[in-house]
Formats: structure tokens, C-alpha cells, sequence
């Protein structure tokens, strides 16, 4: 009798799913354990043994069919029982593993590991008879999870309302975090605990050129430490964001937890989903120490090989630009006076010039002269084309037709110009938004491109987007990012997007969307103003998807300089500038400021002709979100290395340990530090420079001023 009794109530406990699907990661590490709790799917991560999230729901809130009207954000009762997150009965499980290394076309080491065990487990809802499938992958460094959608009688098309994943964390931690927004990322990063995150939240963003903002809650990736005693540090993210939108995570201070929050269209739907189809991967990397979490390439893990056949025009690209003294103020995009212009009708060469056009001939072959007499493949040039005097904020819809160049810029002889000095000039395509726009002049566009040689374009989005009612991260805009790309990559161009959807690997899938900007970077230094901790943050967050176009290299920090009285400043030392070389990945690499200010500074500058844009390794050697990160990188096949280190605004001395350098040689180091007297206010200019002998043994101190850096670089000696 009492046996009968113990397996009729373990039959009970297995139907009701009281039981725990397990999955160890291939170290053993991490485990991961899912459940259904009265029908609703449950998940948990433990590492090293110890709770890292506690049990945490799963599903999906759909609308009741898809044909949705407005307003229909205001959910029913009823409108529940059409809802993905409750009444589930597993019906199946399956478990694989993988362990590959494949190379990336562009990366920061020439081998990336791709390492994880997995478990799908397919799941019917009884009541409705439809089934989905959640899906696991564990790694030596976290945890991936996503849903799957199989096509089936009873679940072809529908609308989602929102996506409920849960991240539940057992305690309060310390987290770096920018507000969410449908439309920017373009924040300064916030340091609070969890708990203090509505607090701060109101105080934590400014104006944006486009904004839709969600109270109380956060972009990701999202940065997070356990303090105390068995520390960790934890980043959430998201990787694969293709045919879906770009996600946030709503805060519950109270309990420490997150959840999922779905880029809205303005009929409030989330995403329009016709099966079969999967969403993106929902990430959560884990480690004891800041530096394993920076270097961990899961999100690109995540993603599918690319299918490109031909990806050999897919290169690092060093360039320069007619861009900074726009930003500044110093020169305009447009060429004339008027502010109302019509693409197709204006006639241009009637207009009256306004003297501060800067993409103008000979402005353009100055460039062309420095950047080629220094190295440089490229050179951007923005304001090329007709209709910058009324291209924004005006909801205008043909603001540019992408082909048609103003009277003072000749395109075929800037072209040939610089093809002779070996520059290729990098094609600039500002939408304002237009997305829809865009997508009709695209062939033509890139047909101009491949006319003239170019081959890679800036795309921007700067303002709301078109389609009206769309928003930069909403599902409609993201695929239209992925059909630029590969209708860019027809046309053998690299896309480096600027006011896009930030990166979460899909670099691997599209390799000639090469960078992207969706992040606050140096032209703010311009705005208002990118704190000394801003640089230290990045790379844990905005980086941890692919590289991003920060346009580094100010060595004129001061604004004054150009306008007198100008309290405008980038708030690094010059030093600091040429550290970001080396600690922020960009194999699109910009040399931001003017040429008569690297002029003026030739030996600092010449850090700048050598470092790499591509590389081979990349050892991160000592890291603190917010505080400090210290980074060694070999240049893409050579033996050279290069080393950067940057600071928050506080002074620290470091030790540059070169073990990392292979043993037996002897390297000549050029060391780049900030000047005894620097400081990022004051004295911003104040650097050094000078050679040393090294090799694997070496110990270099190095003193870091106030937001300040050094950067060194190193050639074995023959």
C-alpha cells in the first residue's frame, strides 16, 4: 500500500510538473533548472551552487487576434485565455551540446569558442491546443534562452502584447543603467543600486532629438554587481534581434527584478509573428570578475553563421572625416541660406551660399592631403548632398534623394582626387528618420556608390522615424535595418549605422554591418557633455554586442579654442583620447578631430597611424565598470601589440604586467601617458612620450591623472 501511494503521488508530482528539467553548463559551473508551476514556466540559474536567479516566469501576452484597432493596449479579462504564459503541459524535451571554433570576419580575436549544452522543451497549451517551444543554452559563461514557435493548426499568425520574461535576482545590486527609450540610447550612464533605480530615474536623461520614453525602466545591456563576500558580476542582454524589436527591461526595485519590455508600434502591438519563427535569445553572462564578463563573446554565439557568400570587401577601415567642425559649430552641413527646399525642384546653384558649407572642394582635397599623407584608407565627408537647409523636424518624408551632390562638391573629381592619394571617400546617407524614403532611393544610391568606388556608407537616423507611428527599436524599423544591410551588401558595401538599434551579435550573421553608433558617443562632448566615467561603462554595456563608431581622438578638448568664452570641453586628457583606441573595439576607426590640431601634435598623433583596427588576440587585464579597464591587444597578422588603459575622474596608478607577450622576445615599447602637470580640466594637452625596452617579464607603473589614460604600443625587436 505505501509503495502504491509513493508512485501514484511522484505520477502526480511528474503530471503537475512539480519536477525540474536540469541543464549543467559543459564546466559544470552553472545549472539551470526549469519548471511548471501550476502550468506557468519557470526557470532558475545557479552558479557555482549558489542561487544567481531565482525562479523567474516565462511567456507571452498576445491580443486576442491579429487584427488589432487602436487602443487595444487596454487589455480585458477575457482577453487572457489568448495569452502564451499559463495552462502548459511539457510534451517533449531534447538536449544537445555543441563545441565549435569559428573565426569572425572582423573581431577582437581570430577565434571565437562557441561552447554550450542545450534543452528545448516543447510545450502545449491544453485549453488551446497550441505549442511552443523554450529553448536553453548554457555556457561556461551564462545563460541563453529563447521561445520557438512551431507552425501548427492553431497558432499561424498572431500579435504580440508584450513578452514576460523575468530576470528575478535574489538581491539588491549595484547596477550601471541608461533610461529606456523606444527611440535613443544616447544617455549618460547612471550608478545606483537596483532598489534606488525609480529614484534616480527622472533625473537620469535629457532631451533627444527623438524620445518615447518608459517610466522606470532600463536599456540593456544592463551592467550589474553582487558586492560582499563570493562576488559576481552579471550582465543581461539580448542577441539575434531580427524580425522582432529591440526589448527593455522594466524594474521591480522592491524585489530586485526585471522584465521584459517590447518595443511598441503606435497601435501599441509589440510584434507581428507568423510561424514558424523564433525570438531573439534573452542573455545572462556571469562571472567573478568584471574582466571574464568583457570577455565573453556569447551574443555572438548566438547568431547564425552569416550566409554571405562573398565577404573578402568586408575590411577594417582607419578614416578620418568633415565632420567634428560641424558638430562643433565651426562649419554647417547645408550649403545655402533657404529653409524651404523641394529635392528634384530646388535649383541649387540659384541659392544664396551661406559661407559655412564644409563639403566643399577644397575643404574636401585638405582632408584628403592629411589623411592620405598619414595612412589613412578613408575619409567621410557629411553635407554632400542637397537638402540639408530644412532636413529636420519637420516630419518631412523625401528629405534627400541620396545622388545629388551640391554645387561646390564635385563628386567624380573628389573621387578620382583621392582614389590618386589611395583614399576611398565614405558615402554619408542621413534618412532624418525617412527609413521609407531611404528604402525607395536605396539602389540608387548604392549604384552611385559603386560608380564612384565607394565602399561603405554612414547611415543615420537622426529624428522620428517613418513610417509614422514607427519608433527606431519597433519590429518594422529593425527589419528594415537588416534590408539595408543586405541590400548594401549586393553592392559589396559596409554599413556603419549611426541613431540605429543597438548590436547583439548579429555582426556574425551580417558581417558588413560592420559598426554602429546607438550609444552616446564623443559628439555629446560637443552637447552636453560625456562624464569621465562614460568610457569606463561602455564597453560593459553598449560593447557587448559589437563595436560602435565613438569617433575618438580629440586632441583639442577645449572648445574655447574656436569660439572664445565657450564652456564647451571633452571631458579627457588628450592621452585618455588615444587610450579609447585600444580599450574600445572599432575596426571602423576614426580619427574625429581637425588636421591643423593632429598638426600641432604629430608625436601623440602617430599613436593614432599605428595602432590596429582589427585584431588577432585581446587580453582585458584589469577592469571596474565605471572606475577603470585596462586592455592589451595583437594587431591582425603581426606580432605587434598595443596596450590602453583609461580612468574614471579619479587619479590611479597601474601596473602594466606583459605577460601576455611571448617569452624569450624582446619588444620595444612607445609608451603614450598623461603629463605630470594633466588634468582634464586644466591641463588636458600635458602628455609624454618615450621608448623602453620589454619583454614578458616586465613590469611598467603607470601614473593615470583625472579622466585621463595612456596607451602603448609594442614591436618585437629583431
Amino acid at each position: 500500500m505505501k509503495k502504491f501511494t509513493i508512485g501514484a503521488a511522484l505520477l502526480t508530482m511528474m503530471f503537475n510538473g512539480v519536477y525540474a528539467q536540469s541543464l549543467k553548463s559543459p564546466d559544470g559551473k552553472f545549472e539551470m533548472n526549469f519548471q511548471l508551476k501550476n502550468g506557468v514556466p519557470v526557470y532558475n540559474l545557479k552558479y557555482n551552487g549558489n542561487v544567481v536567479v531565482e525562479d523567474s516566469k516565462l511567456g507571452l501576452r498576445l491580443f486576442k487576434d491579429s487584427s488589432i484597432k487602436f487602443a487595444s493596449e487596454i487589455a480585458k479579462p477575457e482577453d487572457a485565455s489568448f495569452d502564451l504564459n499559463n495552462g502548459f503541459t511539457k510534451t517533449a524535451e531534447k538536449r544537445d551540446s555543441k563545441n565549435e571554433t569559428w573565426q569572425p570576419i572582423l573581431g577582437e580575436k581570430k577565434n571565437y569558442i562557441n561552447n554550450y549544452n542545450e534543452l528545448a522543451l516543447t510545450l502545449n497549451q491544453t485549453s488551446s491546443d497550441r505549442s511552443i517551444v523554450v529553448k536553453f543554452r548554457l555556457f561556461n559563461d551564462g545563460l541563453g534562452f529563447r521561445y520557438e514557435f512551431p507552425q501548427q493548426k492553431n497558432l499561424n499568425y498572431f500579435v504580440i502584447r508584450e513578452e514576460d520574461s523575468e530576470i528575478d535576482f535574489p538581491t539588491d545590486m549595484k547596477a550601471w543603467w541608461i533610461v529606456a527609450d523606444y527611440d535613443s540610447q544616447e544617455y549618460q550612464y547612471q550608478t545606483t543600486k537596483i532598489s534606488e533605480i525609480p529614484a534616480q530615474w527622472p533625473k537620469a536623461f535629457d532631451s533627444n532629438a527623438s524620445q518615447t520614453l518608459i517610466k522606470n525602466a532600463v536599456q540593456s545591456p544592463l551592467m550589474l554587481k553582487k558586492e560582499g563576500k563570493d562576488q559576481l558580476y552579471i550582465n543581461v542582454g539580448e542577441a539575434a534581434v531580427l524580425d522582432y524589436p529591440a526589448s527593455h527591461l522594466e524594474v521591480d526595485a522592491q524585489n530586485f527584478k526585471f522584465k521584459t519590455h517590447l518595443t511598441a508600434d503606435r497601435q501599441g502591438a509589440k510584434g507581428y509573428i507568423q510561424t514558424p519563427t523564433v525570438t531573439p535569445w534573452r542573455t545572462i553572462i556571469v562571472a567573478p570578475k568584471a574582466e571574464d564578463v568583457m570577455a565573453s563573446k556569447m551574443m555572438f554565439n548566438l547568431n547564425e553563421p552569416t550566409k554571405y557568400k562573398d565577404t573578402s570587401y568586408i575590411k577594417p577601415t582607419k578614416y578620418m572625416g568633415v565632420w567634428w567642425e560641424m558638430i562643433i559649430g565651426k562649419s554647417q552641413w547645408a550649403y545655402s541660406t533657404a529653409e524651404n527646399v523641394h529635392i528634384g525642384k530646388t535649383d541649387f546653384s540659384k541659392l544664396t551660399p551661406n559661407g559655412k558649407h564644409a563639403a566643399n572642394n577644397t575643404k574636401v582635397k585638405e582632408y584628403i592631403d592629411f589623411a592620405s599623407a598619414n595612412g589613412f584608407q578613408g575619409l567621410l565627408i557629411e553635407g554632400w548632398n542637397t537638402g540639408w537647409e530644412d532636413w529636420f523636424g519637420h516630419s518631412k518624408e523625401f528629405v534627400f534623394d541620396f545622388i545629388t551632390p551640391y554645387p561646390d562638391f564635385d563628386i567624380k573629381m573628389l573621387n578620382d582626387y583621392a582614389h590618386s592619394k589611395g583614399i576611398n571617400l565614405i558615402m554619408h546617407h542621413e534618412t532624418s528618420g525617412s527609413a521609407t524614403n531611404y528604402e525607395r532611393w536605396a539602389d540608387d544610391a548604392f549604384k552611385l556608390m559603386n560608380k564612384y568606388g565607394y565602399k561603405s556608407v554612414k547611415t543615420g537616423y537622426v529624428g522620428d522615424i517613418i513610417p509614422r507611428g514607427e519608433h527606431h527599436y519597433s519590429q518594422w524599423t529593425i527589419n528594415h535595418f537588416y534590408r539595408i544591410a543586405e541590400k548594401a551588401n549586393d553592392y559589396k558595401i559596409m554599413v556603419n549605422s549611426h541613431e540605429s538599434v543597438r548590436p547583439g551579435g548579429e555582426s556574425r550573421t551580417y558581417p558588413n554591418w560592420i559598426s554602429a553608433e546607438a550609444a552616446r558617443g564623443t559628439e555629446y562632448e560637443a552637447f552636453g557633455g560625456n562624464k569621465p566615467d562614460h568610457q569606463t561603462i561602455l564597453p560593459f554595456t553598449r560593447w557587448m554586442g559589437g563595436s560602435m563608431d565613438y569617433t575618438p581622438g580629440i586632441f583639442q578638448t577645449k572648445l574655447d579654442y574656436y569660439f572664445p568664452g565657450d564652456k564647451r570641453f571633452v571631458q579627457t586628457t588628450l592621452a585618455k583620447q588615444l587610450a579609447l583606441y585600444v580599450v574600445m573595439y572599432m575596426p571602423l576607426q576614426m580619427a574625429a578631430d581637425l588636421p591643423e590640431n593632429y598638426a600641432k601634435h604629430m608625436d601623440a598623433f602617430q599613436f593614432i597611424k599605428d595602432v590596429a583596427a582589427d585584431w588577432d588576440d585581446t587580453k582585458i587585464l584589469s577592469a571596474e565598470p565605471g572606475d577603470y579597464i585596462h586592455t592589451a591587444r595583437k594587431a591582425k597578422g603581426t606580432e605587434n601589440w598595443f596596450v590602453g588603459g583609461v580612468t574614471d575622474e579619479n587619479p590611479r596608478d597601474y601596473t602594466v604586467d606583459f605577460s601576455f607577450l611571448d617569452k624569450g622576445k624582446k619588444y620595444e615599447a612607445t609608451v603614450y601617458e598623461d603629463g605630470k602637470d594633466a588634468d582634464y580640466i586644466n591641463n588636458p594637452q600635458s602628455y609624454k612620450i618615450y621608448k623602453k625596452t620589454v619583454d614578458s617579464k616586465t613590469k611598467l607603473p603607470i601614473h593615470l591623472v583625472r579622466s585621463g589614460g595612456y596607451a602603448i604600443s609594442l614591436k618585437p625587436i629583431k
